[in-house]
């Protein structure tokens, strides 16, 4: 048993330069441990609340100095002296301490970022890595390396051009090893960024490290991909793949209930809009939709999973937001297949598992995501791992913010020279037999 010292709020800088809350944990033995919690551009409107202070003096009223003020005076003497083991049984006290449905009293900022740095100096304290104790309290015998879903283009909220859908990713399904995924990526990027030089399209980056190019349409950007993907002496559909990130909460018009793609000028009904998806899943090697319906169009999320469900992952972001109450309406109502995790959308390290746990015993799909605003925290590789998470988010291969977490699954892998990578993928399976299987033994 090792007890809680001290614990300490500060207000600490994210990748887009707005401040953001980091907790730093020290323990009665003088480890430390510190987390940063990163923020979103596009939020689902059921997501735990991020707490600003709205003072329009200080960082045109992004501050969290209200955050920073609540784990140094209400958080810190409720949980000072406790065993740094209790994960659960402290996240509960927070939970209890800000009594909202959403976390608004504290802030799932405030409240994240000790939960985070709880797990942090427990498995310092047990002298294992993040993701060994996280796949203990988790009750997890295995773990794997995941596939990167590697954003190249940015549209949407991330990004300062004329491109609706908000991520292009590619997914390197024919990579032997992790490694061999951040190489076919990169190359890949790099030659997008070539193809858009030739073009006379900017070679600019958005929030998250794609190119952020003005183009006449979505499917120009699948295009330009495509051309990048061969250009890179890879084949489309067998070695890379193509994700994305609809975003489509951003596209509704809760008035008329049509979807609009600007870039096009074409508007949809939520069956037109399935149709235009579909037709690019018949059309391109897409593997992967995430939000492509508006988070309260469940009408229309039952008709696209009807018609698309057996086709394509169908992931839930803004629909879900790593809530297992909205999870599961979502999987009696035969919605998606796959559901977006993010810690800071609910708040604690427990609640974000026990969404893992839901989503596995009812065969969902799960993918570990960073945020648009991220910072040099790595957590989410680690609860990619200890929770045996075969898919990944964390952006381009540029910004240090996003780097970070490539270059330590690289680490990891490096770490354990038996990696075995299944590559007996069939498309409609979701993944299920691609893992990098690895036995705990620390």
């Amino acid at each position: 048993m090792c007890k809680i010292l001290n614990l300490l709020g500060r207000e600490v800088i994210d990748s887009r330069g707005f401040p953001t809350i980091e907790a730093e944990i020290i323990l009665e033995n003088g480890i430390i441990s510190r987390s940063i919690v990163p923020s979103g551009a596009s939020k689902g409107i059921n997501e735990a609340l991020e707490l600003r202070d709205n003072d329009i003096n200080r960082y045109l009223g992004k501050g969290v100095l209200n955050s920073v003020y609540n784990i140094n005076n209400i958080i810190k003497k409720n949980i000072i002296g406790l065993n740094i083991l209790d994960q659960e049984k402290i996240d509960n006290i927070m939970i209890n301490l800000d009594g909202t449905l959403n976390k608004s009293r504290l802030g799932a900022n405030s409240i994240l970022a000790v939960s985070l740095s709880l797990a942090k100096a427990a498995s310092k304290y047990l002298n294992i890595p993040l993701y060994t104790y996280i796949s203990k309290i988790s009750k997890i015998n295995k773990f794997c390396l995941p596939i990167p879903m590697m954003n190249i283009i940015n549209g949407g909220c991330h990004a300062n051009n004329n491109i609706d859908i908000q991520e292009f990713m590619i997914y390197p399904l024919g990579a032997s090893n992790f490694i061999d995924c951040i190489r076919m990526c990169s190359e890949v990027f790099h030659n997008l960024g070539i193809i858009l030089k030739n073009n006379n399209k900017i070679t600019l980056t958005g929030d998250e490290g794609g190119y952020a190019p003005n183009l006449s349409s979505n499917i120009q950007a699948i295009d330009l991909i495509c051309e990048s993907i061969e250009k890179s002496s890879y084949k489309l559909g067998k070695d890379i793949f193509i994700a994305l990130d609809c975003a489509s909460s951003e596209l509704y018009d809760k008035k008329s209930k049509l979807y609009k793609l600007n870039s096009e000028n074409k508007k949809f009904y939520f069956y037109e809009f399935t149709e235009y998806l579909n037709n690019l899943i018949n059309n391109y090697p897409i593997i992967s939709i995430e939000d492509p319906l508006d988070e309260n169009d469940w009408k229309g999320y039952v008709y696209l999973t009807s018609v698309l469900g057996d086709k394509v992952q169908i992931v839930g972001d803004d629909l879900f937001v790593t809530n297992i109450k909205l999870l599961k309406k979502g999987i009696d109502s035969n919605i998606a297949n796959c559901i977006l995790i993010k810690p800071n959308q609910i708040g604690t390290l427990t609640e974000t598992l026990n969404c893992i746990k839901f989503a596995k015993d009812n065969n969902y799909n799960y993918i570990i995501s960073h945020r648009s605003g991220e910072t040099e925290d790595t957590t989410i590789v680690d609860l990619c791992i200890g929770t045996n998470s075969y898919q990944i988010k964390t952006g381009s291969i540029t910004r240090g913010e996003r780097i970070c977490k490539y270059n330590k699954l690289i680490r990891i892998e490096d770490k354990f020279k038996n990696i075995k990578f299944n590559k007996s993928f069939k498309r409609f399976s979701f993944l299920k037999d691609n893992k990098y299987i690895l036995n705990l033994k620390n």
